[in-house]
């Protein structure tokens, strides 16, 4: 049985106009983005494709940044439920690595190729780029937090933030590497077995 109070309320008129022209706002930014380049895009431009004012825009959006990255509390869930709800067997530092390979460019024949485009653009855009990494990096203290709760340790546990911040910095670790995903994957080892067992290792293996 469900408990009504867990229940999220329907939203009402007012918060349903809001909600599509917010939406409006991102899908237009998204689609201009991608077909003429970020930098060839100005706000009013956003702003007449999605039919509101630029007062409008930024009552919904506080840059022209934040049009692009609208999901700052379900990349914060995915990353934790990454730790919490990994399969038995598996380290933390092994948990986050998949969800950081996961959430790099998808690849292969289940790749949405509107998503793909997305990735390029914002691998592609320094501004973009440089944002995502502000709001990836946002969330330490809370994976810090359930790093600790998962593994025993006290919530303020420097081992833990320690572990939380380098994870989520090794995102970008790829960046510019002919093999984004390898370099990714040794930074994880890393994190996983400590510098003594990597130092004299050679880089290709």
């Amino acid at each position: 049985m469900t408990d009504a109070t867990s229940e999220r309320a329907p939203l009402g008129r007012r918060e349903r106009k809001k909600a599509a022209t917010r939406k409006a706002l991102a899908d237009a930014a998204l689609r201009l983005f991608v077909e003429h380049g970020y930098d060839q895009v100005g706000i009013r431009d956003i702003a007449e494709a999605a039919d509101v004012s630029t007062t409008t825009l930024f009552k919904h959006f506080p840059s022209k940044e934040a049009l692009v990255f609208d999901e700052g509390d379900e990349i914060k869930a995915a990353l934790l439920a990454a730790v919490r709800h990994r399969p038995a067997g598996q380290s933390i530092p092994g948990a986050l690595r998949d969800h950081v390979l996961r959430a790099r460019l998808p690849k292969g024949a289940d790749a949405d190729p509107c998503f793909t485009r997305f990735l390029e653009l914002v691998d592609h855009t320094p501004a973009l780029r440089d944002y995502a990494r502000r709001m990836w990096l946002q969330h330490e203290v809370d994976l810090a937090a359930a790093i600790a709760d998962e593994s025993g340790a006290p919530a303020d546990d420097p081992t833990c933030r320690a572990l939380a911040r380098f994870a989520l910095e090794a995102r970008d670790l790829g960046h510019g590497s002919p093999d984004p995903d390898a370099a990714v994957k040794r930074a994880f080892d890393l994190l996983e077995h400590g510098w003594s067992a990597h130092r004299d290792e050679p880089a290709g293996k």
